[in-house]
């Protein structure tokens, strides 16, 4: 809904309130507060009660239940073989790169198993996933029919590769009952020719990769605005258009802030004039948390453009699961009320769950930006419902859910179902909503149409799949009878109990990823901003050597001096002393020397050592970080990515050697003891490459020292600044000077090394 109205005069850019909240803090701090303010009292929880019952009755109560695609997501959760198997093929196509490769992908698993008893007896879930999809076409098609006799006879009468084709089909065809259209024509002839109602499409695909991708998508979107205005007639509800800025540029991301800046505005402010110009809604898409703060400052700037004033028609999707959802609607409320606008914001619970709990764990942040439990995104969502409809007129509340309990709530807190409006998927919550319009004729329900070809729509699919496949999910049990209605309608509060219970017990911490004996590496999200900036200013007031010369023995030598210069500007950043034929010798030497007694010491302090390194390693980041770019060429996530292999190496390495490297007993006659045990081999030469100057002139020397051999180490001749530092470090670690020596310099120095019959 639109109103062209100022609510205060505009106020200028630069007075927009800058978001900040913590980008994952503990899940147990936010559900102390969202647990405090969830209770209605106990005669609104009933009137909310017994509202969702009535809705979930209604939904058993229709033939087929909740109709259409969601009796196939309910019948085949994920909970199920048939389920699950249907997601992994889903996802293997989606993975697959070419038609071919897909195609020999289907071939290959169809052409095993038993086919009229997969369900039994097939130990591959993609064969099971084939019978699944087809057995679905021919439900749709043709009610009554099974996946056995529909394998059966097409198997008899067309052969494995009409199945495969049918395969690929199948899947197409159960992603397409999500999509409304393949073009924005399509999807406006059939909205057309459904009941009258409100309609936000979504012109689904990837992010931008290159500038060409960035130009066609905004052609793509330029051309769905006009589309969707030369077909809205003169209806009171204006259609509107969700966005995704990634699709606008091929760098959207936070450490190119400046050039998104600069260059993404203007496209998205052309968008929403153009938008604004047509009386449409324009939402900005939600995406994955390290882009929130990014897509919040893209916002603030297309505000800031004063020939949108009086339009009340941009908004954003905002998730809740994300635990920085109700910050993010306090951000909105404050920018609003600055540029004197009304914005809509379209409550979802979030679809890119998985990928955020993976990216996290790779990246070794402290905690989750998402929570861990579902029913803490129900309570965050219900906490977020509060905030928007107390932020009325500020914001306009677009609630996108296919849950009945949440419907009620909505319609409890808001006194009524004025001043907002719900939101379904297309090919979603049909009946529910089909329900709510017959107790309430005046409610507002807009139905959210995707829009895209063949080829976008199996990243779609597993999308819809995980959300709406899950036990937890409403969609999965609402039609159950076996499922009782007070258990759907308990409370997220009542399943969370208490602030202990809000995270899930079997999804460990980033840093505890690998269990309780290795710690992982500590990453930096570069999503939030306090945390870059952070960063930033520790690789700025680093102050790392310039200097690399021959050490042996924990003495520097001559060496024949050189400049090293930037492979990023040709700069001298350093000297290096590059190693003669007497700096070679007396490293080998030394290293012949010291092996007996570093072989000899027990394992358990080389590992302590090695875990030393890995420490300082990680506290010394900004200096390393410095280095790696000035002197590798590395790029700051690059840096950061090599910086934390390099400590990854070194716990791996010593947790390995404590498990591995134990002495063993071994079977012998009585009173006969036998044991077997590990020991170093002597003198290893470690030459490693210029592309990963720290991680894997690391990874050699850690593996040779834990496990009692001494090391000489001859870094890339492009990168000894690196070495130089990674060696210092490993010696203040405790790593003895007489068992580990560093010779810089050319192929000549590596030649004689690796030519050393001591080797």
């Amino acid at each position: 809904m639109i109103a062209d109205t100022n609510i205060c005069p505009a106020a200028d850019a630069d007075e927009a309130p800058l978001f900040s909240a913590p980008y994952a803090p503990p899940d147990e701090a936010i559900a102390a507060g969202l647990l405090r303010d969830a209770s209605r009292g106990a005669e609104a929880e009933r009137r909310v009660d017994a509202y969702a019952r009535h809705l979930v009755e209604g939904i058993r109560a229709r033939a087929g239940g909740l109709g259409g695609i969601e009796d196939f997501l309910h019948a085949y959760s994920l909970s199920t073989k048939e389920g699950l198997a249907l997601m992994v093929l889903a996802e293997a196509l989606l993975r697959v790169p070419d038609a071919a490769t897909a195609d020999r992908l289907i071939e290959d698993k169809l052409a095993t198993g038993q086919w009229s008893s997969h369900h039994v007896k097939s130990s591959a879930l993609l064969v099971s996933a084939s019978a699944w999809t087809l057995g679905i076409t021919a439900r749709i098609i043709h009610p009554g029919e099974t996946p056995d006799t529909i394998l059966e006879s097409l198997i008899k009468r067309l052969g494995i590769p009409a199945v495969r084709a049918a395969t690929r089909r199948a899947m197409r065809l159960l992603a397409s009952h999500f999509v409304l259209g393949q073009t924005i024509e399509d999807a406006l002839d059939r909205a057309g020719g459904h009941s009258p109602g409100r309609y936000s499409f979504d012109m689904l695909g990837e992010g931008a990769r290159t500038r060409a991708d960035a130009q066609r998508y905004f052609a793509a979107y330029a051309h769905a605005i006009d589309a969707i205005a030369a077909n809205a007639g003169d209806a009171a509800s204006r259609p509107g258009i969700s966005v995704k800025l990634s699709a606008l540029h091929p760098r959207f991301e936070a450490v190119s802030r400046g050039l998104v800046l600069t260059e993404l505005v203007p496209m998205a402010r052309e968008l929403a004039r153009k938008a604004r110009a047509h009386g449409l809604n324009f939402t900005v898409d939600a995406e994955e948390a390290d882009r929130l703060e990014l897509t919040l400052d893209v916002m603030a700037a297309v505000l800031a453009d004063s020939s949108l004033r009086g339009w009340d028609g941009f908004g954003l999707a905002v998730q809740a699961y994300q635990k920085r959802a109700p910050a993010v609607i306090d951000w909105l409320e404050g920018i609003a009320k600055s540029f004197g606008r009304r914005l809509t914001v379209r409550l979802v619970k979030g679809a890119y769950w998985d990928t955020e709990i993976k990216r996290a764990q790779e990246r070794g942040l402290a905690d989750y930006p998402v929570f861990t439990r579902k029913a803490m995104t129900d309570l965050c969502y219900a906490a977020c419902t509060r905030k928007l409809l107390a932020a009325r007129p500020r914001l306009y509340p677009q609630f996108a859910t296919h849950n009945a309990l949440t419907v009620a709530s909505v319609i409890e807190d808001a006194g009524g179902v004025e001043g907002y409006e719900f939101q379904r998927l297309h090919g979603m919550g049909e009946v529910l909503y089909q329900l709510l319009l017959a107790d309430y004729p005046q409610a507002a329900c807009r139905v959210y149409a995707p829009v895209g070809g063949h080829r976008d729509l199996l990243a779609y699919l597993v999308r819809r799949l995980l959300e709406n496949g899950a036990n937890s999910s409403f969609v999965s049990v609402a039609a159950d009878a076996a499922v009782p209605v007070a258990s759907i309608l308990e409370r997220p509060q009542n399943r969370i109990g208490d602030a202990r219970r809000a995270r899930h017990h079997n999804i460990p911490l980033p840093r505890d990823l690998y269990g309780p004996q290795r710690r992982n590496s500590t990453g930096v999200e570069f999503g939030e901003r306090t945390a870059l900036d952070a960063l930033l200013a520790e690789i700025r007031d680093a102050r790392p050597s310039v200097e690399a010369v021959p050490l042996v023995g924990g003495t520097s030598r001559p060496g024949i001096e050189r400049s090293v210069r930037s492979p990023i500007d040709g700069k001298v950043i350093g000297r290096v002393g590059e190693a003669n034929e007497a700096a070679v010798a007396a490293a080998m030497a030394a290293a012949q020397t010291g092996f007996a007694a570093w072989t000899a010491t027990a394992l358990d302090m080389r590992a302590a050592a090695l875990e030393r390194a890995g420490n300082l390693f990680e506290a010394r980041r900004g200096r390393l970080i410095a280095l790696l770019q000035a002197e590798g060429g590395k790029t700051l996530d690059d840096a950061v990515a090599e910086v934390r292999e390099a400590v990854d190496l070194c716990r791996y390495y010593a947790l390995e050697a404590r498990r591995s490297l134990v002495p063993r007993p071994l079977p012998g006659p009585t009173g006969e003891a036998n044991e077997l045990r590990y020991r170093g081999r002597g003198v290893f030469v470690c030459i490693s490459p210029w592309n990963f100057p720290l991680s894997i002139f690391i990874g050699q020397i850690a593996g040779a020292l834990v496990v009692g051999n001494s090391v000489v180490a001859k870094p890339a001749e492009q990168t000894p600044l690196v070495a130089a530092e990674a060696v210092r470090i490993l010696l203040e670690a405790g790593i003895p000077s007489s068992v580990l020596h560093l010779l810089p310099g050319d192929g000549k120095v590596g030649a004689a090394l690796v030519g050393d019959a001591r080797v």
